[in-house]
C-alpha cells in the first residue's frame, strides 16, 4: 500500500516517439468514440436551452427559482449515476453480462430519458426522465475501462486517454448549436413555422429527436462492432467472457462481409479455420499497422490460444488503498467545480442582463457598490449560448490535438495535471465580472459587442485549456491507481459513482447559491465559492502519485507481456 506503484518520471520517455497512428486496435477505439459521442451531444444539446424551457414550464416564476431549477435538473442525471455507477462498474466486471451490455443498456437507457425530456411539459416530468438517464448510464466507467484494458502499453496511454475529453469537445461544439438552432422552432421563426401545432406543443421536442437518432446510431454500431472479448484471437478486455458468444459481433462481421468485401477478393484473406466467428476478418486500410489483413506466412498474427492474466479476484474490501483514496477524493473535488461549472455557465449566458430600472427580487438586495457588490447576467437566447459553447470547444479539440500529447510526453502525467489545475480558480474568479463588460446594446437588451465576445472567449479559453490538459491525465491517473487488474471495472465504476456525487452536490448547492445570490445582488458569490473549490482539488493533487494499475498482486498473477 506504500510507493511500489509510483512512477517516478511520470510516464514521459515512450511517448515522445508516439502518434496517433501508432494506436493499436484503432477500430475498437472508433467504436467506444463514437458511443460516447452521443453523450456529450445529448447532455450540452439541452442545456443551451435549458434555462427557457423551464421558463415555458411557469412564465410566473422569477429568474432566481429557475436558476435553481436547473442546478437541480442538471444534478438529477449525476445523482441517479452516483447510486448506480458503482453496482454498473460490479456488473461490466461480471462473466454473466460483461462490459459491452452495459454500454448498450446505457445508451438505451439514455435514449428513452432524452425522448421523455423532448416531450415533458412540467419541470417534474423533465426531472424523472433526467432521472431514468442517469439511473441506466454507467458508460464513462466502462468506456474507461476497455480503452485501458485494449491500450495495455502506457507508453499509448497519453493519446489513447484523450479521445474521451476529445469527444467531449466535439460534442460541446455540435450540441449547443444544434440545440439552439432547434428548439422552439415555432417562437424562434413564426413565419415558417409559427403555424405548425406539434412544434408550438412541444416546441423543445426537435432536438431531442435528433440526439435520440445520434445514441441510436451508437448503439446499432456498439452492437455490431464492438468486439468485448477476443480480435482474431487475441484477448482485448475481460478474461471471465472468453468462452461467451456475441451475437451482435457475428451479425456485424456477417453484414461487413456481405455489403464490403462482396466485391473485393484482396480486402481480406480468410483464416484457415472451420469457425468463422472465432476470428475477425477486417478490412484492408493502406499504411496501418494493424489492419486485419492475414497471409499464410504471417505466422506472428496466427491465433494462439488466450489465458487469463489472472485467475484470482481482489476483494472488495482491499480495493481502497491510500492512494485509491487521494486519487478518487482529488477527482471528486475536480467533478465538483468542473460539474458546477457546466451547469451554472449556461445558467449566467441565460440571466437577464442588470437593469438599473427594474425593482430587484428581493427586498434584502444590497445596493450596487463596484467591484464586488452587482448582479446581472449576459441575458443571451440559446443561438448564442450555442455559440459561445461552440468556441470552447473548438479551441479544446485544437490544444488536444496538437499541444497535449507533445506536452503530457515531457511534463508528465502527474506533473501536468497539477499544473493545468491552477487554471481553474482564475476562470471561476473572472466569470461574473463578464456581466460589467461594456455592451454595444443597452439593458434589458443582451449582452452584444466585441469585447464582450472576446471577453467570453477569453474565460473560455482559461476553462477549456485547464480541462483539456487536467481531465486526461486524471482519468490516466484514476486508471492507473487500480491495486490489482480483476477491478479495474469496478475502480472505474467506483470513480464514476464519486464524481457523480460530486456532480450532483456541486450544481445543486450552487445553483441555490446562484439564485439566492442573484436575488440579493452579489451574483459572484456562487462562481467565487468555486473558485475555493478549485484551489482545495489542486491542494489535494499534491497527495496523488501515479500507479502502474496492479499494486497489489495475488497468487497465480502473470506479468503483462
Amino acid at each position: 500500500m506504500g510507493l511500489e506503484g509510483r512512477n517516478p518520471d511520470g510516464g514521459r520517455g515512450d511517448a515522445r516517439s508516439v502518434s496517433w497512428g501508432d494506436l493499436p486496435k484503432k477500430h475498437q477505439l472508433f467504436v467506444l468514440t463514437l458511443a460516447r459521442l452521443s453523450e456529450p451531444l445529448v447532455q450540452t444539446s439541452l442545456q443551451s436551452y435549458m434555462f427557457y424551457q423551464l421558463k415555458w414550464f411557469d412564465p410566473t416564476l422569477p429568474d432566481s427559482v429557475i436558476s435553481s431549477q436547473a442546478g437541480v435538473l442538471h444534478a438529477s442525471f449525476t445523482a441517479a449515476q452516483f447510486l448506480s455507477a458503482m453496482a454498473w462498474g460490479r456488473i461490466a466486471d461480471s462473466s454473466r453480462f460483461g462490459r459491452k451490455t452495459v454500454l448498450l443498456i446505457g445508451l438505451g437507457g439514455t435514449l428513452l430519458s432524452c425522448l421523455g425530456f423532448g416531450f415533458s411539459t412540467s419541470f417534474w416530468q423533465a426531472l424523472i426522465f433526467r432521472s431514468i438517464g442517469g439511473l441506466t448510464n454507467g458508460n464513462v466507467g466502462v468506456m474507461r475501462t476497455m480503452i485501458s484494458e485494449i491500450v495495455i502499453e502506457k507508453k499509448y496511454q497519453s493519446r489513447a486517454f484523450l479521445l474521451m475529453p476529445m469527444t467531449y469537445n466535439i460534442g460541446v461544439i455540435i450540441g449547443p448549436i444544434l440545440g439552439g438552432i432547434l428548439s422552439d422552432l415555432a417562437g424562434t421563426y413564426p413565419d415558417a413555422f409559427g403555424e405548425v401545432e406539434f412544434l408550438r406543443r412541444y416546441p423543445y421536442a426537435p432536438p431531442n429527436l435528433l440526439s435520440a437518432f445520434f445514441l441510436f446510431s451508437a448503439m446499432t454500431s456498439t452492437w455490431l462492432s464492438l468486439d468485448e472479448v477476443s480480435d482474431r484471437g487475441h484477448l482485448l478486455t475481460l478474461d471471465t467472457r472468453l468462452e461467451k458468444r456475441d451475437v451482435g459481433r457475428e451479425l456485424g462481421r456477417r453484414l461487413w462481409k456481405f455489403f464490403i468485401t462482396k466485391d473485393s477478393d484482396d480486402s481480406y484473406t480468410k483464416l484457415p479455420s472451420g469457425d468463422d466467428n472465432e476470428f475477425e476478418t477486417a478490412p484492408f486500410i493502406p499504411g496501418s499497422r494493424d489492419s486485419g489483413t492475414t497471409t499464410p506466412s504471417d505466422d506472428a498474427d496466427k491465433p494462439k490460444p488466450c489465458r487469463p492474466r489472472y485467475t484470482q479476484r481482489l476483494p472488495f474490501r482491499r480495493i481502497f488503498t491510500r492512494n485509491v483514496v487521494f486519487t478518487l477524493l482529488a477527482s471528486s473535488t475536480i467533478g465538483f467545480h468542473i460539474g458546477t461549472f457546466n451547469s451554472l455557465w449556461f445558467v449566467f449566458l441565460s440571466t437577464p442582463v442588470y437593469d438599473p430600472t427594474k425593482p430587484p427580487e428581493s427586498p434584502s438586495a444590497l445596493d450596487r457598490n463596484l467591484p464586488f457588490i452587482f448582479t446581472g447576467g449576459m441575458g443571451l437566447q440559446p443561438r448564442e449560448v450555442g455559440m459561445a459553447m461552440a468556441i470552447l470547444g473548438v479551441l479544446g479539440i485544437f490544444l488536444q490535438l496538437t499541444v497535449y500529447p507533445w506536452l503530457s510526453a515531457r511534463l508528465g502525467t502527474i506533473r501536468s495535471w497539477r499544473i493545468f489545475l491552477l487554471f481553474f480558480p482564475f476562470t471561476y474568479f473572472l466569470v461574473p465580472f463578464l456581466s460589467l463588460v461594456p455592451s454595444s446594446s443597452g439593458p434589458p437588451q443582451p449582452k452584444d459587442g466585441i469585447a464582450v465576445w472576446i471577453s467570453i472567449a477569453g474565460v473560455l479559453a482559461l476553462q477549456v485549456v485547464g480541462r483539456t490538459f487536467a481531465l486526461p491525465a486524471q482519468t490516466i491517473l484514476v486508471n492507473n491507481c487500480t491495486p490489482h487488474p480483476s477491478v479495474l471495472g469496478t475502480l472505474h465504476g467506483i470513480a464514476q459513482s464519486v464524481s457523480s456525487l460530486a456532480r450532483t452536490i456541486g450544481p445543486v448547492f450552487c445553483g441555490f447559491l446562484y439564485g439566492f445570490s442573484l436575488a440579493h445582488g452579489v451574483i459572484g458569490v456562487a462562481w467565487w465559492f468555486l473558485s475555493g473549490i478549485a484551489i482545495c482539488g489542486f491542494l489535494t493533487s499534491l497527495l496523488v502519485w501515479e500507479g502502474d494499475g496492479h499494486e497489489i498482486w495475488l497468487e497465480g498473477d502473470e506479468e503483462d507481456s
